[in-house]
């Protein structure tokens, strides 16, 4: 049994998906939007489960789905990442983006079972190119405090980036197009392909 911080999961579906056209958090996948898709994938493995989000999307939201709105502090995900931490600072998050298609159960609790307390995070990453996948991981709470003194002494505002710098424990899926991104119509389409052959 793994001893640490409570895992709660967060979707990060705040982004304005401007590369893809469409807010890639409402393309149904899986025959449902995939933030929704996600946010129930996370609720069978995690303690909680919340939808980041901005604002203005509160009023689109089910009522049965917990949400954190972004508090537009930070710029990129670590608006959403930060807002969580800030609502509940003593747990650990897993964390996925919505332009993961592929991502499923069993991947998600590979996550799990290989995580790691002491270090900064759990990241999933390519055999082939091991850099952590930030938004496909598992942050624990001592990784956000560290994360503001990073972003305020001005080093960027990119999680990858915070993650390459820290002691972070990478795992390599056993299915690796689970990390596929689908960002752009091309990869959107690449995505469908793929889920129609598995």
């Amino acid at each position: 049994m793994i001893i640490g911080p409570k895992i709660y999961g967060l979707v990060l579906a705040g982004g304005k998906s401007r590369r893809m056209g469409k807010d890639k958090g409402l393309i149904p996948y899986h025959g449902m939007p995939q933030r929704d898709y996600l946010y129930h994938l996370l609720s069978r493995v995690c303690d909680r489960t919340f939808l980041s989000i901005r604002p203005e999307q509160q009023s689109e939201i089910p009522d049965d789905m917990e949400v954190i709105v972004d508090e537009n502090q930070y710029k990129g995900p670590y608006n959403g990442l930060l807002s969580a931490h800030k609502k509940f600072s003593k747990v650990a998050w897993l964390v996925l983006a919505c332009d993961l298609p592929l991502i499923d159960l069993q991947s998600l609790q590979e996550l799990i079972a290989a995580r790691d307390p002491n270090q900064m995070a759990t990241s999933f990453a390519q055999k082939d190119d091991p850099l952590p996948e930030p938004l496909c991981a598992i942050w624990e709470p001592h990784a956000f405090t560290t994360s503001i003194g990073y972003l305020e002494s001005g080093n960027g505002t990119c999680p990858r980036k915070f993650l390459i710098n820290s002691q972070v424990k990478l795992v390599f899926p056993d299915n690796p197009n689970v990390l596929m991104n689908a960002n752009s119509e091309k990869e959107y389409k690449d995505a469908i392909v793929k889920l129609a052959t598995e």
